[in-house]
């Protein structure tokens, strides 16, 4: 008879001490315990421990290094520099900066708790039998028991060094979250109000790139300008010309509604900002028997022989004004600054 027809003759058969009698175990899922301790080197030498005390230290206090260097790395490095590293290539400094020493505060946080928990606190098992999810008092007692003896097994009463470079650390890593809050944006401060012309800021055709001479802009014509010492390959160049751009155009004296708009103009030659008060948009078309400008995007209309009033479109008021007058060698240039923001309106306006 095969083994395919008597299946029991296919059983391991059942092993036998020395002298043939079978081991049986009664309990087959009998709790076995836990192997038993052995002591690591940091328990039985001092030295050993004191070692290990120092790395934990050590790496607590690289932590403290790394989040002050993220702090000076984000005032120290323009948001615009590049640097070369092999092998990341070119990258930006600030962002490479931010990362690496952010990276380098949390991992020694976390490789010196690691370090704490695997060479100075205490690593006996202790196995505790499950228990209804309501605690009893007794049980209260006993976690708080637990608790007490784990903190006094971790030696952060007796271990100075390791409780002080710990509390450091952890003091000092949530700086770099604060120091991000700054990396929102950055402050406006008064640099929204205020544009870069001043008194004695010649105006430079956009087109020539050469100051403008009152002869050089006839009736009917319109003329765009920038101020003195602003460069198309500045690298801020798109930053200020947002503000600082000028549209200028001649107007018969006569035919000028506005008062202080004759007092700022010289000879009718009157200077707007070129940026509507509605969004934003470069205004660009002239129409030269009405006076009056469009802006492209959304149709608002300026008459430029009224104080540059808004008489069409979602505009919320009139174009900024800049005071113009001549210099000695005939050429025309800034007599101020612009006397309210340019661009879009401000929320106090409303």
């Amino acid at each position: 008879m095969s083994s395919q027809e008597n299946p029991e003759e296919s059983l391991p058969a059942e092993q036998g001490d020395a002298h043939g009698e079978v081991a049986r175990n009664d309990d087959p899922f009998a709790d076995p315990g836990l192997p038993p301790h052995k002591p690591r080197i940091q328990d039985l030498d001092e030295r050993a421990a004191k070692r290990s005390e120092r790395v934990v230290a050590f790496l607590f206090t690289l932590s403290m290094l790394a989040t002050v260097g993220f702090i000076a790395s984000f005032v120290a490095f323009p948001i615009d520099r590049i640097v070369y590293v092999w092998p990341l290539g070119h990258v930006s400094a600030l962002n490479l900066s931010l990362g690496m020493t952010l990276g380098i505060a949390l991992f020694c946080i976390g490789a010196g708790a690691v370090h704490w928990a695997r060479t100075l606190m205490s690593d006996v098992e202790v196995a505790d039998e499950r228990h209804p999810i309501s605690a009893t008092p007794e049980v209260k007692a006993k976690v708080m028991a637990d608790f007490k003896a784990g903190a006094q097994e971790s030696a952060i009463g007796r271990r100075k060094l390791i409780r002080t470079t710990m509390f450091g650390a952890l003091a000092l890593v949530p700086l770099s979250g604060v120091v991000l809050l700054r990396d929102l944006g950055p402050l406006p401060e008064k640099r929204l109000r205020t544009t870069s012309w001043a008194k004695g800021k010649l105006l430079i055709n956009q087109n020539t790139m050469e100051p403008l001479r009152a002869e050089d802009v006839v009736v009917g014509s319109l003329t765009f300008a920038m101020p003195e010492g602003l460069k198309e390959d500045d690298h801020d160049f798109n930053t200020k010309i947002a503000k600082d751009a000028l549209m200028i155009v001649r107007i018969q004296p006569d035919e000028i509604k506005d008062k202080k708009q004759r007092e700022w103009a010289h000879e009718g030659i009157v200077a707007y900002s070129k940026i509507c008060t509605h969004v934003g948009c470069p205004i660009s078309l002239y129409e030269q028997q009405t006076h009056h400008v469009l802006c492209p995007c959304h149709q608002s209309t300026f008459d430029l022989s009224d104080g540059a009033r808004v008489i069409f479109g979602p505009a919320g008021h009139a174009l900024p004004q800049l005071r113009i007058g001549v210099n000695g060698e005939g050429y025309l240039e800034a007599l101020g600054d612009f006397d309210e923001p340019v661009g879009p309106s401000f929320w106090e306006r409303g």
